[in-house]
């Protein structure tokens, strides 16, 4: 977040026009950082259903990234 802004890691549009928004956190990084959770929930939610929003978060005991996104738009 800068300057009340929040910028996720990646932008992608689906090929159905939906866009998908991704924050994307590392192992050795803090995924702790829930107000970036609750933004992309919020806008993804006023959407009207034409925007996602996925939490990724790399981690041992976790599902791939591939199959977190593919969870996020659906797919799974």
């Amino acid at each position: 977040m800068a300057g009340g802004r929040f910028y996720p890691d990646f932008v992608a549009e689906h090929q159905d026009g939906r866009r998908l928004a991704l924050e994307y956190k590392g192992a050795d990084r803090d995924a702790a950082q829930s107000h970036k959770m609750q933004i992309g929930e919020l806008w993804a939610r006023k959407s009207g259903r034409n925007c996602l929003f996925a939490w990724i978060v790399k981690e041992k005991n976790r599902p791939g990234v591939a199959e977190q996104i593919l969870h996020a738009i659906g797919r799974i």
